[in-house]
């Protein structure tokens, strides 16, 4: 057990000083903040890296727009680590910026599915790439049937908004998943949940027990070198802390099972969506930090909707960039309104000085009154 952590560590801290040489390149030419950048990203999750090589880093698969050079090299595969038994998913983060993308994941495959079953997504197959930053997860289902090393497959293209490929995709990606059956103890063992030294045992924490080897067997739902650590899939996001298997203790500003949703102190107004601590995801022609700002100078009228700078979405019968132009439809009245304006609910809504139901009758009083 402790030649394999060594091995992973030692395979993975090889892929680090490959990437981060790579990066470290990239960036010579790049001096402004990568928070600045405002196109298509996709890395892994920081805090799984850091939990399996110590260092903080995000490796970068797709960054501001362009495929990264170490997924370009031929050899990448050979610098992967074996992902251990004990992660049963591998983390993302993604972003498309100010411009559209769409993906389409096109091979989830496992060669070996007497070990592990095919890889499973957290969002859709098919969809497009959200704005800001957002997490998802990537499942390694072990069978359960047998203990071993399986090569999977995960591949996927990303298209503009014109359906074209971005330079580099479609991605294919080789990678090797250990499994190991639970609950499996050495015949020497008194019961299932006590090892051959009690006093060992001891050591082991959240039930675990130790094998002849002196080595802690986890209870499903734990791993580390002492059972210490609790599992969640997917993993928590936004910070979230896995407290106990399937458990995510989330940071102020955030909810749900994984974490995965904001909480804003302020209601999303004009249909704005909640997605992260105080931000709201806003719809076409509003912005603000609760969407309480219209890009309309002029507001939209009749019950017209603003959907981009000053261009509105109107009812049926009315036109215009603001919805102030009537248009005289059979559809939508029986009859043309002579002197008013036809409404979407099929009436007319006549001009100063006239009245009816087709707005063809003159109001007297007010034809009077324009004669003094």
């Amino acid at each position: 057990m402790i030649i394999k952590i060594c091995l992973f560590f030692a395979c993975t801290c090889t892929l680090l000083t490959h990437v981060w040489s790579r990066q470290n390149h990239q960036r010579k030419f790049h001096h402004n903040d990568r928070d600045k950048d405002n196109d298509l990203s996709l890395w892994i999750d920081e805090q799984q890296v850091k939990m399996f090589s110590g260092f903080s880093l995000k490796i970068y698969a797709i960054d501001n727009g362009k495929v990264s050079a170490h997924i370009k090299d031929p050899n990448f595969n050979h610098y992967l680590p074996v992902i251990p038994s004990e992660v049963s998913s591998v983390n993302f983060t993604w972003k498309s910026g100010s411009k559209k993308y769409y993906y389409n994941f096109d091979r989830l495959q496992s060669l070996d599915e007497s070990i592990l079953k095919p890889p499973t997504l957290s969002i859709k197959i098919k969809g497009r790439i959200p704005q800001e930053p957002k997490e998802f997860s990537v499942s390694l289902p072990c069978s359960g049937n047998s203990s071993g090393i399986a090569m999977f497959s995960i591949g996927f293209l990303i298209q503009t908004s014109r359906g074209k490929p971005v330079p580099g995709t479609p991605l294919r990606l080789s990678l090797k998943k250990e499994c190991a059956l639970r609950g499996v103890y050495d015949r020497t063992s008194l019961t299932h949940s006590q090892g051959p030294d009690p006093e060992c045992d001891k050591k082991c924490a959240n039930k675990g027990w130790c094998k002849v080897d002196k080595m802690c067997q986890c209870k499903e739902g734990y791993m580390g070198q002492f059972c210490e650590t609790a599992l969640c899939f997917p993993s928590c996001m936004n910070g979230g802390n896995c407290t106990a298997p399937a458990v995510c203790s989330c940071p102020p500003g955030y909810q749900g099972r994984h974490c995965e949703g904001g909480i804003c102190a302020e209601k999303c107004l004009n249909g704005g969506k909640c997605i992260q601590k105080d931000k709201c995801h806003c719809p076409k022609g509003y912005y603000g930090l609760r969407c309480e700002f219209s890009k309309c100078v002029i507001p939209c009228m009749n019950g017209g909707k603003c959907i981009g700078n000053n261009t509105c979405r109107c009812p049926l019968g009315l036109g215009g960039n603001h919805c102030e132009i009537g248009r005289h439809q059979r559809s939508t009245c029986k009859k043309p309104c002579r002197h008013g304006l036809c409404l979407a609910n099929h009436t007319c809504r006549c001009n100063e000085g006239w009245f009816g139901r087709y707005c063809n009758q003159r109001d007297k009083r007010k034809r009077n009154k324009s004669k003094f």
